[in-house]
């Protein structure tokens, strides 16, 4: 028998200076059996990072046509195509043939995959934002999960503040912008 998802539940307090998103949020989250604890911790601090008004998380690794986060408006239409970690050329440009606006949250590194995607047709490379994940922050964060969580997220200057408890742990997002 197949080991079923883990369901994680956490309660961040969100300041993103950057974008002046103040806000609290309680997040239920499933966690597939072939997902790592980074992988994960990934997609639940990109939905903070990118948190709007019709964000949602997709079904994700159980349909693969869809990707981990995705933002659509109110008539359904979907607005932002948000990817977590290092998806083949075909993927993004389907996403970008779908969307206006694809992110991707790399948490492992992305230099190969970068080489890979060069060779691969992408159809509005422009479209395509690039950020990644700070591997210190997400294996000190990943060394703590626990079923449930609660932490206070501070973002300013691209820098993330995470506050557990006592403990404070910071990392640096970097965001890539590929050229046409």
């Amino acid at each position: 028998m197949a080991a079923g998802a883990t369901i994680h539940h956490f309660a961040i307090t969100l300041s993103d200076a950057d974008r002046s998103v103040y806000t609290a949020l309680e997040l239920r989250v499933a966690r597939h059996p072939s997902e790592s604890a980074e992988f994960l911790l990934t997609r639940v601090l990109a939905y903070c990072l990118e948190y709007t008004a019709g964000l949602a998380f997709s079904k994700g690794l159980s349909d693969p046509d869809e990707p981990a986060l995705w933002v659509r408006d109110l008539t359904g239409a979907l607005q932002a195509w948000i990817e977590v970690g290092l998806p083949d050329a075909e993927r993004l440009h389907r996403a970008t043939k779908a969307c206006a606006r694809v992110v991707v949250y790399a948490h492992r590194d992305p230099v190969q995959w970068w080489t890979r995607l060069a060779g691969g047709k992408i159809h509005r490379m422009d479209r395509l934002t690039v950020h990644t994940m700070d591997r210190n922050l997400l294996a000190a964060l990943a060394a703590r999960l626990d079923r449930r969580m609660a932490f206070d997220l501070s973002v300013a200057e691209s820098t993330l503040y995470l506050t557990l408890g006592e403990d404070t742990l910071t990392g640096v997002i970097e965001t890539l912008t590929p050229g046409p």
